[in-house]
Formats: C-alpha cells, sequence, structure tokens
C-alpha cells in the first residue's frame, strides 16, 4: 500500500511539474497613479521574451508558471510578479525618485545624482533646459523635462483645450486651473505658455500637500512656481514679457534637404518611372515629434513615403521562391476627386526565428557633447538595451564611440553575455566634439575583421547626425559611405534629439550605406522598431530593389509618383547593377503610390504639350484596353551581385473608395496628410476633417494603436 501512495505521490508531484512547465499566455495591464502607462516594457526574466504596453497600456505575453515578469518604464521604479495559476495581472508603476533627467553621467565609472535634483514631489527647471526645449511656448517647453507632468494642448498656444496632468493629481482644466504662481504673483497657465521662454529662469514643480502649502490659493491639485530673470511681480509687467502672435517656431540647427515634390508627367514623353524602394520611416517620428511638441512641421521634415511606409499593411504574403509578393489595388484620388490613386504593396518573406543567420553587430554610439540631452544619450542607451535582449550566443557585438577622437569601448562580444555588453553602454558619457568619419572608418573596420560568411553582419551607428570634425561635408560623407557599402557590411541609422539635429547627413548615410533610417523620439519607437520589428530592421532578405512602371499612354493622361523624390533613378539606373537602391527586410511591407488622371478627364495641374515639330504625340501599334500598366521589379539576393527581375501588369480596372480595402483607404489618408503638411500646390482638398474621416475608414485591426495616434496628430494641426 505505502508503495502504490508513494508512486502516486510521485504521480501527482510530476504531473503538477509538468503543468507548471506549460507555457501559456499571461496578459494585463500596466498603470501608474493617473492610469493605464503605454510603452512599458515587459520581459519574463531569464528569456528573451519581451513586449510593450499599447496605448491603453495592455499587455500579451508567453510565459510559464513561476517564471517572474519584469515591468519597467523610464523615469519609474522597476516591478516584478512572479506567474501563478492566474492568467492576467495589473500592475502598477511608481516613479522613481531620481529620474533620468536628475542623472548626471560622469567621466569615471557610474552615476550621480545632480546636485540640485529633487524628488518627484517638487523638480526644478532652469533656463538652460528651456532653450534645449526648443518650444514654441513656456508650457510646452516643459514636456519631457519635468518629471510626472503632462501637457495636452490642441495648437502650439494654450487655450481652453489645453490640459495639464500632474501625475498623481487631477486634471487641470479651463474650470480647474492650475496654481500658476510667477514671482509670486498668482497667474494661469494661459499667460505663462504666452511668456516668451528666454524670459524665464526656472520653473518649480510642486505635487500635492507641498502645493498646497505654498499659499493660500488652492494648489491641491499642483502647483508652477515660475521665476523670471528680470523679477518682476506684476501681471502688467507679465504682459510685457508675451510673445507676438506671429512668432515662428525656430528650429535652431536642424537640418533638412529640400526639395521639389513630383509633378505630373504624360507616358507620351516620360514613358517610364523608375525609383528606388525606402523602407524607412523616420520622417514619420520626427514629424510625430513636432506636433506633439506643438510645432510647426518644416516642409522639408516631411517625406511622403516614409510616413506612409511607417506602418504596416495586410498584403499577401510570397508564395513562392521570391522574398516578396506583389499587390496593387486601383481606385479613386481622395484629394483630387476627378483623378484616381494607384497603390503598389510589396510584401517581405518573414524568416523563421530559427532560420536567422548569426550576426555580427558593431554599435557606433556618438558620445559627444551634443549628445548630453536626455532626449539623445539617454534615451539612446535605454534604445539599445532593447536590442542586446534579442541576441543569442551565436551572434556578436563589438562597441565603438567616438566624440573628439573614436575609440573600441568593447571587442567583439557574445550576444549571451549580455550583462557584459549592458555595463559597456551604461558607462558612456557625452563630451568632446563630433569626429563621425573617424566613427564610421573604424566601426567597419572592426565589423569587417569579425565578418560573417553568409551570415547578418551590419553598422549600427546612433547619433543626433552632428558631425563637425573629419568628413562633415554632405559630399564627403557620401563618398565615405558609399565606399564602405562595398564591404558587405549593411547600415542602420538611428536618429535622436532636437535642436541640432542633422536629418539631412542621417538621410544620406542610410540612403547611400545599404542601410535603413529610423528616429527614435520615445522609448515605445525604440520598442517598436529594435523590439517588435527587431527581424524587419535588422536582417536583409533583398537588396538594391528597384521598381519601374510604365503606364498605357492609350488610359493615363498623366501620372505622378507620391514622394520618393530623393529616391528617383534614371530609366537606364533599372538594369545597371552598379547602381544602389533600397533594401528589404525580413517581413517588411513597402508601399507606393501613383497619382493617376485618365484619359479625357481635365488635370488643371498638367498642360500636355502641343504643335511639337518633332516629337510625336499620338499614340500607335497596340491599345491594350484591359491594361493600366506593367511594372518591373528588380533586386539582388543580400549577398548577391547580379539583379533578378519579376513582371507584373496592373488591370485597367478601378474600385470605388467606398470598396477598396481598409489598407487603401488608411495609406491614401496618411499620404494625404502629408501633402497637406508639405503644401502641396497640387492638391485641391486638404481638409483635416476629411483626411480624419477616410482614416478613421482604414482603421481595420489596429492591434498597437498607431493608426488612432495618427488620428489624434491629424486633429492636432490647422
Amino acid at each position: 500500500m505505502k508503495t502504490i501512495k508513494k508512486i502516486c505521490l510521485m504521480l501527482v508531484i510530476l504531473i503538477t511539474t509538468q503543468l507548471s512547465a506549460q507555457e501559456k499566455t499571461v496578459t494585463g495591464m500596466v498603470t501608474d497613479a493617473t492610469g493605464p502607462l503605454p510603452g512599458a516594457t515587459v520581459i519574463v526574466k531569464g528569456t528573451t521574451f519581451r513586449t510593450a504596453t499599447d496605448v491603453d497600456g495592455k499587455f500579451s505575453i508567453k510565459a510559464k508558471t513561476g517564471q517572474v515578469l519584469l515591468v519597467t518604464f523610464i523615469g519609474y521604479n522597476d516591478s516584478e510578479v512572479t506567474i501563478g495559476k492566474a492568467n492576467s495581472y495589473n500592475i502598477k508603476l511608481v516613479e522613481s525618485s531620481v529620474k533620468l533627467e536628475e542623472v548626471l553621467v560622469t567621466s569615471a565609472l557610474g552615476i550621480k545624482k545632480r546636485p540640485d535634483a529633487v524628488t518627484s514631489s517638487n523638480q526644478v527647471m532652469k533656463s538652460t533646459e528651456y532653450y534645449q526645449a526648443a518650444s514654441p511656448n513656456a508650457v510646452q517647453a516643459l514636456k519631457g523635462k519635468v518629471a510626472g507632468l503632462n501637457i495636452n494642448t490642441a495648437n502650439s498656444n494654450a487655450n481652453s483645450t489645453t490640459r495639464v496632468i500632474i501625475r498623481g493629481n487631477r486634471s487641470i482644466t479651463q474650470n480647474n486651473q492650475a496654481l500658476v504662481v510667477i514671482n509670486g504673483v498668482n497667474s494661469t497657465a494661459e499667460v505663462l505658455a504666452g511668456m516668451d521662454p528666454n524670459s524665464i529662469d526656472t520653473v518649480n514643480v510642486l505635487k500635492g500637500a507641498q502645493g498646497n502649502a505654498l499659499s493660500s490659493a488652492d494648489g491641491t491639485n499642483g502647483v508652477m512656481v515660475v521665476t523670471t530673470k528680470n523679477g518682476f511681480s506684476t501681471i502688467n509687467e507679465v504682459d510685457k514679457t508675451l510673445k507676438p502672435k506671429s512668432t515662428k517656431i525656430e528650429i535652431d540647427q536642424e537640418e533638412y534637404d529640400n526639395f521639389i515634390e513630383n509633378q505630373f508627367e504624360s507616358p507620351k514623353f516620360s514613358s517610364l518611372s523608375t525609383f528606388s524602394i525606402d523602407v524607412d520611416n523616420a520622417a514619420y517620428t520626427n514629424v510625430r515629434r513636432f506636433i506633439n511638441n506643438g510645432q510647426t512641421v518644416p516642409k522639408d521634415a516631411v517625406r511622403v513615403e516614409e510616413m506612409v511606409n511607417f506602418f504596416k499593411y495586410n498584403y499577401a504574403k510570397p508564395q513562392n521562391e521570391q522574398p516578396f509578393s506583389i499587390n496593387t489595388e486601383y481606385s479613386d484620388c481622395p484629394w483630387n476627386s476627378k483623378n484616381k490613386l494607384v497603390r503598389i504593396g510589396l510584401q517581405g518573406k518573414e524568416i523563421d526565428d530559427k532560420n536567422l543567420p548569426a550576426s555580427n553587430l558593431v554599435f557606433l554610439i556618438d558620445v559627444s557633447g551634443s549628445m548630453s540631452d536626455i532626449n539623445k544619450l539617454p534615451l539612446l542607451k535605454q534604445s539599445l538595451k532593447i536590442l542586446v535582449d534579442k541576441l543569442r550566443k551565436k551572434d556578436k557585438i563589438a562597441m565603438v564611440v567616438y566624440a573628439g577622437a573614436a575609440g573600441l569601448v568593447l571587442p567583439s562580444t557574445s550576444g549571451d553575455d549580455k550583462i557584459k555588453i549592458i555595463d559597456a553602454l551604461d558607462e558612456l558619457n557625452a563630451g568632446g566634439s563630433t569626429a563621425g568619419g573617424a566613427g564610421i572608418e573604424l566601426a567597419y573596420k572592426i565589423a569587417q575583421e569579425n565578418f560573417i560568411k553568409e551570415g547578418n553582419n551590419r553598422v549600427i551607428l546612433a547619433t543626433d547626425g552632428d558631425f563637425n570634425v573629419g568628413a562633415t561635408s554632405n559630399a564627403a560623407m557620401e563618398t565615405l559611405i558609399e565606399d564602405k557599402r562595398k564591404s558587405g557590411v549593411f547600415l542602420t541609422c538611428l536618429g535622436y534629439g532636437m535642436g541640432n539635429y542633422k536629418d539631412n547627413k542621417m538621410e544620406i548615410l542610410a540612403d547611400k550605406g545599404n542601410g535603413n533610417y529610423a528616429y527614435i523620439d520615445n522609448i515605445q519607437e525604440a520598442n517598436r522598431f529594435l523590439g517588435k520589428e527587431f527581424k524587419g530592421s535588422m536582417y536583409a532578405i533583398a537588396k538594391d530593389v528597384k521598381i519601374q512602371i510604365e503606364f498605357n499612354p492609350t488610359q493615363v493622361q498623366s501620372y505622378r509618383l507620391i514622394g520618393y523624390e530623393n529616391r528617383k533613378l534614371r530609366a537606364e539606373d533599372f538594369k545597371n547593377d552598379t547602381i544602389d537602391a533600397g533594401e528589404l527586410g525580413s517581413g517588411h511591407t513597402v508601399t507606393a503610390l501613383y497619382e493617376i488622371t485618365p484619359i479625357a478627364v481635365e488635370n488643371k495641374f498638367y498642360e500636355e504639350p502641343s504643335d511639337l515639330k518633332y516629337t510625336k504625340t499620338e499614340v500607335t501599334g497596340t491599345v491594350y484596353q484591359d491594361e493600366l500598366a506593367t511594372i518591373k521589379f528588380r533586386y539582388k539576393k543580400p549577398d548577391g551581385e547580379k539583379s533578378i527581375e519579376m513582371v507584373e501588369t496592373i488591370a485597367n480596372k478601378s474600385n470605388n473608395m467606398e470598396i477598396a480595402s481598409a489598407d487603401f483607404k488608411f495609406s491614401s489618408a496618411v499620404a494625404w496628410f502629408g501633402l497637406k503638411l508639405r503644401n502641396s500646390k497640387l492638391i485641391t482638398n486638404s481638409s483635416s476633417k476629411d483626411i480624419i474621416a477616410l482614416a478613421n475608414q482604414g482603421l481595420g485591426n489596429d492591434v498597437d494603436g498607431y493608426r488612432k495616434e495618427f488620428i489624434r496628430l491629424v486633429e492636432n494641426v490647422e
């Protein structure tokens, strides 16, 4: 009997052990004192499983009973939860008493607290931080600078729609104003918003009981104590500091290449349209940064194709040995009602995790003085830790930094040794000039020394692009990177910061260096690009991908490519294998749009030449009434040198917008918004209301909330 009992007990233990080892889906919500917390990182400790909370603070992740969930977010204390029998967990994070913005990275190892740093209940922002904020008014300048303070304005000025939220307290609206005290005089957020930031010396944000104890006025919802440089003490004197309403937002020393939007062309005179694909989406996140900061978006910061390609679309997956599938759709043009729109979509094949080649990565990190801001080096280090978490034992990583000179701070190290890699990141500090050219030279040298044949060899450059030592001109950088791409090493560019951001240099490096380019405006974007979309960002499945389209002149009066202005190629470049073009990553989607004027439709933006002496305008030969266009693609394998061609035909059959796919509607809305931001002269309707209506029709299955976020951006632009 005892033996039977012992066997039964062993069976129970065995079954219990097996059940506890079974993987299950764990869901939950991460919150803070004010509600859901989007963008928090959720990690299963001891594994490579990680995810981020969505816009509602919710998450879903695979884990086993007994494993530990680690939840992190910049500015909050980490939280750990052990998985038990339950499948759902609500986790509340508490603000850290020492924020990233309260930390200085020292020249020695480690970090120390700023001498004037305070706890989350009382925090000071100094005048120098206002200059760095690059914001249009004194309220918006507080965004991202004061821990626990949320600013949400519908435009660049504080008004009745302004919401100031001090975490842990109630929203402060028009009917329940924030207590703003300017040099000892009670005032309002509206007055503060109208002040010239240059006149302000400090802003001290007090929360809870501290605020209430300050004044006989109600300060229970938080107080902003403002001290100005000239020390005035009356509201009339405050009025003198108000900015003129016509004052435009300065972008300091940010640089963007200017370009002219594509014009309409006739297939009779320009029979071929040729361009390189572009999987970059840096322009969208940069535009998002401007809008979220209440700033005017610079026209040349808007690259429409990068805005469209930020979003993923539901294209058919490749069914054969080709690395991507080709998808087309033909429907109405929303901004010019008489015209049509052709959408061309590529869906890259997704590499299975077990088949991912070994990676040889080199971090190339800018640690110059310009990188000291909170949204630069501190955010950069947090971002790269997300990528480090994805590395396996067979992967290896080295780390090169550059400031006044370039140096190797971490030799090529196994991806399994994460502590060593993260320690090297944590020891970085900012200071000195920016020898970008020397850094690139050294990084490629290290990558070539550790080259993995048939592997993923890549330099990951993280910088604000502000090169000022060595090869600094755009032409010199282009020559340098074109030479380096011959090594077989790919390039990923990660942009950070504001005020002195050099988008033009980052764009050149990515375009000419077999690379891709992302602008990291916050930790959520780092989670998306380096976490959720890690494979697409880091593993190329095809390179030098080119598209060439020939429109049928019997069906098309004129056409124009929407965006891709700096990706256009000559017709003869299409078959020239020495010409560089774009790369396609694992699982990537690429979308291009053409606006079409059908035959016999009036186009006020294009007039066909007439009475030509040497050029015949009539169309001869076969009509091909059923064909709108023929489209050709050329690409190379990641390690190949000879291109492969694919050909598809687009049928001359247009659907009404009402029955167009959700993805067609949404991608059209994004392009429409980009054209509006660029103040395009080739659109007849620029109504934000109409853009929002179309985007809402295209929401589809918006799992991550990116499409809803886009609609919120449109709502904040006049």
